[in-house]
C-alpha cells in the first residue's frame, strides 16, 4: 500500500475529531490486549480510541513521541 493510501485512511479515521482526554491504559485494558506494557490512550468525543503499539501486529504497547509548537520534545513512555 502507498503512503497516499495510508494517509487517506488516517485522515478518514482522525481528521476533525476532538480529543476528550488523554490517559494511560488501565491494567485491565492491557491484559485484554495481551500486553505487558500500558501506553497512552487518546479518547475522542465520538468514542474513538487510539493508542501506540510497539509494532504493526499489536504485540505490546508503545511509547509516544512528539514535539510542541515551541520545539520542546514530548515523550510519553510505556508503563509496566
Amino acid at each position: 500500500m502507498s503512503d497516499e493510501y495510508w494517509a487517506k485512511e488516517a485522515n478518514k479515521a482522525l481528521k476533525g475529531k476532538t480529543v476528550r482526554k488523554a490517559r494511560y491504559m488501565t491494567k485491565a485494558e492491557a491484559e485484554a490486549m495481551g500486553w505487558y506494557s500500558r501506553c497512552v490512550v487518546i479518547e475522542f468525543t465520538d468514542g474513538t480510541l487510539i493508542f501506540p503499539s510497539q509494532d504493526d501486529e499489536g504485540n505490546d504497547g508503545g511509547a509516544m513521541f512528539g514535539q510542541s509548537p515551541s520545539g520542546k520534545d514530548l515523550t510519553m513512555p510505556v508503563l509496566r
